[in-house]
């Protein structure tokens, strides 16, 4: 974070703007409360194996698959509600990749749920994908609940969806490089193009940059009028990334004390409101500007239309490596509610659920 901003006085939250805080939160959980208890039944997946050029990485052991500078390293949230995202983005990347076996997944769940969901989320992933290397993390959501402001849309409040902020602490030290992706998504090309990014020296993270989006708008007039704060972005050619497909290199996260400096601009969004979108402008303010630039191709976003509406979008111009549904219509409810767009039928043929008339079959 630079220069401090100027002393400002404790602003305490307002009754009304806690109710709101506690309706969102309790939205959240109630969503996630009626995806579970709605039982989701999933295919298994066929397995996919390595071509014969793979690198080998030696099975005696868990630990060496995990720490192998070899793998893959993917990182996913995992939760009851987006599940189904989940199931298909897994598909996707193993049947597009060409070394399938050396994909490691490291999957973040809540703690706040309880053993036996946590439980059954991952005997799901092991009753479809059998063969698949994965590791699950819980998250303390007590980490980021005092520091979550209202947004926009309650999806967007989840604690989960802070979890991406902690991954060098999650993920085992041995770890070097991971690729984060959100679980709205599917991939039509080999991951291990995009997890070989370059950084070059100093980058920390690589993402899709959109320099033509209006970037000013994600911030408030309050940020933007502080004469301190508005001299963040000086010196660096701040665009828009969305953090919904990232590479980070996470020996530089952790040197670099990267969640701290995150988390210091949220307790900051606590005392005086300075944007409006979840947990995306914490990482504009840290790393816009200097991140490693990656093709569009690896992020076709917006595919959920807005945070409102979730209208139909089209593609982005030029070739296309992975679909992002980001926003706020998703493939499975618009299929489910007989309302797909034309692009939801890229997505369904990597859905795994069992329909009831498979099920009784």
């Amino acid at each position: 974070m630079p220069n401090s901003p100027p002393q400002q006085h404790l602003v305490l939250p307002s009754p009304l703007s806690l109710i709101l805080l506690l309706l969102l939160l309790g939205q959240c959980l109630f969503t996630k409360t009626n995806a579970t208890n709605t039982a989701q039944k999933f295919r298994e997946a066929p397995k996919y194996y390595n071509s014969p050029s793979c690198p080998s990485i030696p099975i005696s052991s868990s630990t060496m698959d995990l720490c192998s500078d070899q793998a893959v390293h993917v990182a996913m949230t995992l939760d009851a509600t987006y599940l189904r995202g989940s199931m298909a983005a897994i598909l996707s990347v193993l049947q597009h990749s060409s070394c399938p076996e050396n994909v490691f997944f490291h999957f973040i769940t809540s703690s706040s749920n309880s053993i036996s969901n946590s439980k059954n989320l991952t005997h799901i992933i092991s009753n479809s994908f059998p063969y698949l290397k994965f590791r699950v993390y819980p998250f303390d959501d007590s980490a980021v609940l005092g520091l979550i402001s209202t947004s926009i849309r309650a999806a967007l409040d989840c604690a989960l969806n802070y979890a991406r902020n902690y991954l060098a602490d999650l993920i085992p030290p041995c770890v070097s490089r991971i690729v984060y992706l959100d679980s709205d998504l599917v991939l039509v090309d080999d991951i291990a193009k995009l997890a070989a990014t370059p950084l070059g020296n100093q980058a920390v993270l690589a993402a899709p940059e959109y320099c033509n989006a209006n970037f000013t708008s994600y911030f408030t007039p309050t940020f933007w009028s502080n004469p301190t704060l508005s001299l963040t972005f000086a010196g660096r050619s701040a665009c828009y990334f969305n953090t919904g497909v990232m590479v980070i290199d996470l020996e530089r996260w952790r040197s670099g004390d990267y969640t701290t400096k995150i988390v210091e601009w949220m307790e900051l969004q606590k005392r005086m409101r300075i944007y409006e979108l979840g947990s995306l402008p914490p990482f504009l303010l840290v790393f816009a500007g200097n991140i490693a630039p990656v093709d569009h191709r690896w992020n076709q976003h917006g595919l959920g239309g807005d945070n409102f509406r979730g209208l139909c979008r089209d593609l982005h111009p030029g070739p296309v490596s992975l679909l992002h549904w980001s926003g706020k219509g998703k493939p499975w409810a618009r299929l489910d509610g007989n309302r797909p767009c034309p692009l939801d039928a890229l997505w369904a043929p990597y859905d795994l659920l069992q329909t009831q008339f498979a099920l009784e079959s």
